[in-house]
């Protein structure tokens, strides 16, 4: 009986440790359910029902995969990847790197803003502008307990403010639960016309937030060290893997969540173009309740995403420059392309879809380098990619950079 007891506290304890190496990876998710993910998602089931389901999914292996990769690369060397990319690009081509880096995050941020201003706007009736500067003021205060107080309750207050989003998100599948047989039958790919092929190419193409794998790779080297090879370091990497599993689950449920939302309650609402329009719609055919919570969600997400993006920029500029910049300093300088926008009037939707161009600049950068030093052995040890993580990593690579490179085809030419 002693015997059994003892293997049972055995087990309870190696899972709360396992437990405590949770988190990084969680915060790197807040990425994946921003404010545009969240308009998308909704366009998505609202327009086409369950048919793209298999594309959510798709999606977050994708992200698995590639947030796995950065995880790694900051465990294994010790070095976040802006850090790696230093050691092997020349001076002048790091600068450029930078600027290009710079501008993405600029870009990520200005989305992220203008998702927690029209959140305040559906709350409060505040004027876009004044919501652009309460979520970057409250992002600083987020930003200012990673400054002074470390990783670990960074990551807690993210991650509280992931479940908010999840939670107030999916509420109104209460109202309106989806049909089983419809979500089974939209695992199995398809399309319906050229428009659900754009809005599937956009829904994969912008899985990969360039963010998420630069700050990735530093919050897990910061939060786990870089063991030496050996127990410990296999120990950790396989804490790793869990931790993106969880998250990714997480992240991957909200984007499906929403999709779900779109196709069970909002199905034909031509309203769902616009994140006002999704609030408007859900207060319609779910009560003013559930359209808080949505507002609520919306809120919370902006103002995540937006304090992880800003981390993301500290440890590019620090890993490749060797330049540290307080995160509160990098907040305002991020915010202002943001402010300006709102401040002369321009309308959100359209500075959304230009952020996303820009965006899409940025993210070869980030995942080919990646796959790249995750595939050498002389960077990675024994720890080097085995051949089918290689594989489907090119491939993985392949597919979101040529999506990306269509989209921004098509919206440049006004086709998108």
């Amino acid at each position: 009986m002693h015997a059994v007891t003892m293997a049972v506290k055995a087990r309870v304890e190696r899972a709360r440790s396992g437990a405590l190496l949770l988190g990084p990876a969680l915060v790197a998710a807040a990425a994946y359910v921003d404010p545009g993910n969240v308009a998308t998602n909704t366009a998505a089931g609202a327009g086409f029902g369950y048919l793209l389901v298999w594309v959510v999914l798709a999606a977050n292996v994708m992200a698995g995969l590639v947030q796995y990769l950065s995880a790694k690369l900051g465990l294994v060397t010790g070095k976040s990847l802006p850090e790696s990319l230093r050691d092997h690009l020349p001076r002048r081509v790091r600068v450029a790197y930078w600027a290009q880096a710079e501008l993405v995050t600029m870009a990520t941020d200005l989305a992220e803003v203008l998702g927690g201003a029209i959140a305040l706007a559906l709350l409060f009736d505040l004027p876009l502008i004044w919501g652009g500067v309460i979520t970057a003021v409250v992002s600083m205060v987020i930003l200012k307990v990673a400054d002074r107080f470390g990783q670990k309750p960074f990551e807690r207050v993210v991650t509280t403010m992931l479940l908010v989003v999840g939670i107030g998100f999916v509420a109104s599948l209460f109202v309106a639960p989806p049909a089983v047989a419809g979500v089974v039958g939209g695992i199995v790919p398809g399309f319906e016309g050229t428009s659900s092929i754009l809005l599937a190419a956009g829904m994969l193409g912008a899985t990969v937030m360039p963010h998420a794998i630069y700050v990735h790779s530093s919050l897990s080297r910061d939060r786990h060290g870089s063991p030496a090879p050996g127990p410990e370091r296999r120990r950790l990497l396989s804490a790793t893997k869990a931790d993106v599993a969880v998250a990714l689950t997480v992240a991957g449920a909200v984007n499906l969540g929403l999709l779900l939302v779109g196709a069970a309650l909002l199905s034909g609402d031509e309203r769902t173009e616009t994140l006002e329009g999704v609030h408007a719609a859900i207060g319609d055919k779910a009560g003013p309740l559930f359209a808080l919570g949505f507002a609520v969600a919306l809120l919370f997400s902006g103002l995540a995403s937006t304090a992880v993006g800003c981390y993301s920029g500290s440890v590019v500029m620090a890993g490749l420059l060797k330049v540290k910049v307080s995160l509160l300093a990098r907040r305002v300088v991020t915010a202002i392309p943001a402010l300006v926008v709102l401040g002369m009037g321009i309308d959100p939707t359209w500075a959304l879809i230009v952020s996303q161009v820009v965006l899409s600049f940025g993210i070869p950068f980030a995942l080919v380098p990646l796959v790249i030093l995750t595939s050498r052995r002389s960077i990675m040890g024994d720890d080097v990619n085995k051949r089918v993580t290689v594989v489907a990593g090119i491939v993985v690579c392949t597919a979101i950079v040529a999506l990306n490179v269509v989209l921004l085809y098509l919206t440049v030419t006004g086709q998108g």
